[in-house]
């Protein structure tokens, strides 16, 4: 065949067949008003006309280029509703990240009041699978300056982003993000941008983006905890050797986190929380530092820490390199150790590792729902809790309630790993020294066929805004 009439028939063949869609890609800035109301595209929406806020293009307040989208409470308590986008061409399976920059004026309890989220629809315009809540939050930083990463309305300084230009006549722009797949049957999805129950506030939204991207691919961590109670060791250097020991032996090459039990200085020693006391850092943080280079590993482990003229119930964080990298006190202390001096402690941190970010929580503070709710809304993925005898149940409810894993590492009490559906993963079944691993996905979606991702839905539903313990309210 000749070259020509060759060339012919590839670029015949090659007409002919379909061309692949690009990946969606929708941008939405510099809004203006139309003759009808609403810039091209966009709705307004409210699920009825009295609770309906006011809705509106401004053109002086704006991230990047003139005009953004404005929703006002007007002074109705009842108000709940705002803007509506709707985009084509999703693809079942596929995934999909909403951006979107918001500015406030009025305003409290952001996570609750302020709503972001795509809801996903058939070809037929009904419901498909459930609504995604955007909660990532960043704060754009002032130039020069650095970024604070916030999940539902906690902050917890991050890495920098880049400084935006733009008119702010008030606080900087914060972007909220959501990566999300498209569910089963989904043929198009609404942005939907609302304000929520907030009478005196103001929100404007600007440069809103969906766009499509590549799956996330899991992001393994694996988790040992160690099931061991020293008796009768006379020493606290004694019962610390006996978990060292164990670690070094059983602990398996690979591990990203290492957990110890509660007060692992005072266990099987007879003496009292005096008596063991230490500085941070000190003799067993400096023995649990070995131990962490060792096996490359990050290690948490509870001791009692002295700080004079108080002593606390602290759980220590070690990283890899045997640096002491955080500590947390226990907040809730039962009758026993307030007897016994301990102090309370009063925050709840939240720890970024290589691997995810972590907080830890200490035996009794599993009673109480606040503690762990606390950690999750910092942004917490993986709770280590060091404990000396509990209630499982309620460790259970933790990790379901706030969609997080919980490792716990006890005497009297099961030493195991827990996913967010409060299955157990792992356990180390013999206190005379057992270690059990798990390697857990922290980008793993614990979806609910009734409810959805109960992790967006539970940082945006929370009502923190309600006071719990009021003077009024008490007996």
């Amino acid at each position: 065949m000749p070259a020509l009439l060759w060339m012919l028939v590839l670029a015949l063949t090659a007409a002919a067949l379909p061309l692949a869609a690009a990946p969606l890609h929708v941008e939405e800035s510099a809004f203006r008003a139309t003759p009808e109301g609403p810039p091209p595209g966009w709705t307004s929406w409210a699920a009825r006309p009295e609770i309906a806020p006011r809705t509106y293009v401004d053109e002086i307040r704006y991230r990047s280029l003139p005009g953004s989208l404005a929703i006002s409470g007007g002074s109705n308590a009842a108000v709940y509703g705002g803007w509506h986008h709707q985009v084509a061409g999703v693809e079942p399976g596929k995934w999909y990240r909403l951006t979107a920059y918001y500015q406030t004026e009025g305003i409290t309890d952001e996570a609750l009041k302020i709503v972001a989220r795509l809801d996903w629809q058939t070809t037929g315009n009904r419901r498909a699978g459930h609504p995604e809540y955007a909660y990532r939050v960043a704060v754009e930083p002032t130039p020069g300056g650095s970024a604070t990463v916030k999940t539902a309305g906690h902050s917890s300084h991050g890495s920098p982003t880049a400084s935006a230009p733009g008119i702010s006549t008030s606080a900087d722009w914060k972007r909220l993000t959501l990566e999300a797949p498209a569910p089963e049957k989904a043929a198009a999805v609404a942005i939907q941008l609302y304000l929520n129950n907030a009478p005196q506030a103001t929100v404007w939204w600007d440069d809103i983006t969906l766009e499509e991207i590549k799956k996330p691919g899991p992001r393994q961590a694996t988790v040992a905890v160690v099931h061991l109670r020293p008796r009768d060791t006379k020493s606290r250097e004694a019962s610390v050797k006996a978990f060292i020991d164990l670690v070094e032996k059983d602990v398996r090459p690979g591990t990203d986190i290492i957990l110890l039990p509660e007060g692992i200085t005072v266990v099987g020693t007879g003496k009292t929380y005096a008596d063991v006391a230490e500085p941070l850092p000190g003799p067993t943080t400096n023995s649990l530092s070995e131990i962490a280079r060792k096996k490359n590993a990050w290690i948490v482990a509870g001791l009692i820490e002295r700080e004079a003229p108080a002593m606390y119930n602290t759980a220590v964080l070690i990283d890899r390199q045997g640096r002491l990298a955080g500590k947390y006190r226990k907040v809730y202390l039962p009758r026993e150790e307030i007897e016994g001096g301990l102090t309370p402690g009063t925050d709840y941190p939240v720890f970024n590792t290589d691997f995810g970010r972590i907080g830890m929580m200490i035996c009794w503070d599993t009673q109480y729902a606040d503690p762990a709710r606390a950690l999750a809304l910092r942004g917490a993925e993986l709770i280590l809790m060091p404990i000396w005898g509990g209630n499982e149940t309620l460790a259970k409810a933790r990790a379901i309630e706030n969609r997080v894993f919980l490792a716990t590492s006890g005497y009297d009490y099961p030493t195991h790993i827990l996913d967010p559906d409060g299955e157990t993963l792992a356990i180390a079944p013999d206190a005379s020294g057992s270690v059990a691993h798990a390697t857990i996905d922290l980008n793993r979606r614990y979806v609910d066929e009734w409810l959805g991702d109960m992790r967006g839905r539970f940082f945006h539903e929370l009502r923190t805004d309600v006071p719990a313990n009021h003077p009024a309210n008490r007996p």
